[in-house]
């Protein structure tokens, strides 16, 4: 059915721009960790992650003879750049970047849950394929995330009880 089709070539664009979003995020926080070693090394792999992930999507798009739209990548990446400077004006930087990192990677997982539907609706395997792929990496960095925010947190309290120590990143 076209709608189908249409839906899921629309997911797909969106999902291009979460990812060109997420791109943004994660080199903004890479860049800016300066005394957490772990989740500076996590956010860097899965930054790796993303731009593979960019590069199947992009795939499936042209199956469909269609590119990303770049009015949703644009606005992606605004979105990204709003978050780091928003996020780079708190105390507990890092705090909140891990958990913003945390929502982001449970909205990943809704989006690629959701267009894997809609690719099997369409009877499109190789999109179920790609996003099978991608699926288990976004769920890896979610769950990442929360088993070491309690660390994450501990460490962060310390540095930032201690005198003449950052904390912040």
């Amino acid at each position: 059915m076209a709608e189908h089709r249409d839906n899921l070539i629309d997911w797909l664009r969106d999902a291009h721009a979460m990812e060109q979003q997420a791109e943004q995020m994660l080199k903004a926080q890479a860049a800016r960790i300066e005394h957490y070693p772990k989740l500076k090394d996590r956010i860097e792999q899965h930054l790796d992650e993303t731009l593979g992930q960019q590069k199947l999507i992009e795939g499936c798009l042209a199956r469909y003879d269609t590119k990303p739209s770049a009015t949703k990548d644009a606005l992606g990446k605004v979105m990204a750049f709003g978050q780091a400077i928003g996020g780079s004006v708190n105390s507990d930087e890092v705090i909140k970047g891990a958990i913003a990192g945390y929502v982001f990677e449970n909205l990943e997982i809704a989006t690629y849950t959701t267009l894997r539907a809609a690719a099997l609706a369409e009877g499109d395997s190789e999109t179920v394929r790609v996003v099978d792929e991608i699926l288990p990496q976004e769920q890896a960095m979610a769950e990442w995330l929360l088993n070491h925010l309690p660390e994450l947190t501990d460490d962060f309290l310390a540095r930032d009880a201690t005198p003449h120590v950052e904390a912040k990143r």
